[in-house]
């Protein structure tokens, strides 16, 4: 009796299973980005710029930097200026600086802002579908066939003492169709999932099932999103203020540097101007885009490359 219980024993603990816990989101991201040699380099280079920007324009004067001095006009780079001085004796490194954190800063407000708005248009729409889906969908389309970067320049033109926040309005005002736009997707083909039907048949409130249930499963695309349009966002800011239209003269902008080499001279013979900013806008976007493919991959399982 004893041997056939002992016998029950061993085969019980033979018999056992491992119950594996799935990963979540997070976890997946990073086991992605650790696959991905191209997105850690990318990482590492965009913490270090971010933080050597932060802290040099904490510990730069902006008006020392746009004091205009005649004397040091188009000073090339070691006569007394790092990096040389413009066309107005102004210094290009402390420019660069103090103009890489206002455009980082614009886009990374404009980001948090559109894709906040898009995720909450695009939650409810695609949740309770029907008429409400139909008015909300109706009001995108109609912002998305118009000239939005046209609108954005009219808009500049006609407020009358702009500034950074005003900037980041206006384009806030609209870039958040597209991902309310993909949001709704998400969230009607996750409305008609199995858990949200039992949700509702215990009771939980609308407002419990979109942002406790609904939101969690979309997270991963959320965040793929988010970093792809602060790529763009930023690039949308410095194209603005390259064309005249960006920020105040007053404010540094990476747009504006480069908007240097549409003078001719300055295009061939005085590289120092714009050139610097060019390349810091290279290796950004090159960054923030290797990042986003990674984040992309990790979204979907086929992609993955762990």
């Amino acid at each position: 009796m004893s041997k056939i219980k002992k016998d029950k024993n061993v085969n019980t603990e033979n018999n056992s299973i491992t119950v594996s816990e799935k990963p979540t989101g997070f976890t997946v991201i990073m086991r992605e980005i650790k696959k991905d040699k191209f997105a850690i380099i990318s990482l590492i280079i965009l913490g270090v710029l971010f933080l050597t920007i932060f802290i040099g324009a904490f510990l730069t004067n902006q008006e020392e930097v746009m004091k205009i001095s005649l004397l040091d006009k188009y000073a090339a780079p070691g006569e007394g200026f790092y990096l040389g001085a413009d066309s107005g004796g102004r210094d290009i490194l402390g420019q660069l600086i103090i103009g890489a954190r206002n455009s980082i800063i614009i886009g990374v407000t404009v980001t948090v802002l559109t894709s906040g708005i898009g995720i909450v248009v695009g939650l409810v729409a695609g949740y309770y579908g029907g008429v409400i889906d139909d008015l909300i969908m109706r009001l995108i389309d109609f912002i998305m066939i118009l000239p939005q970067l046209m609108l954005v320049i009219v808009f500049i033109t006609i407020v009358p003492k702009y500034n950074i926040m005003t900037f980041v309005m206006i384009m806030t005002a609209f870039y958040w169709v597209g991902t309310a736009r993909l949001i709704r997707s998400k969230a009607l083909s996750e409305s008609r999932r199995d858990y949200v039907h039992a949700s509702k048949t215990m009771g939980t409130s609308d407002f419990k099932i979109i942002f406790r249930e609904v939101l969690p499963n979309i997270s991963s695309i959320i965040i793929v999103d988010s970093t792809l349009a602060l790529a763009g966002n930023i690039g949308i800011e410095t194209g603005l203020s390259f064309l005249g239209f960006g920020l105040p003269p007053s404010i540094p902008s990476l747009g504006t540097l480069v908007g240097y080499a549409t003078d001719p001279e300055v295009l061939s013979s005085k590289l120092w101007i714009w050139l610097p900013a060019s390349i810091l806008i290279l290796i950004m976007m090159l960054c923030i885009n290797y990042v986003g493919q990674a984040l992309k991959r990790a979204a979907d399982a086929r992609q993955r490359l762990g």
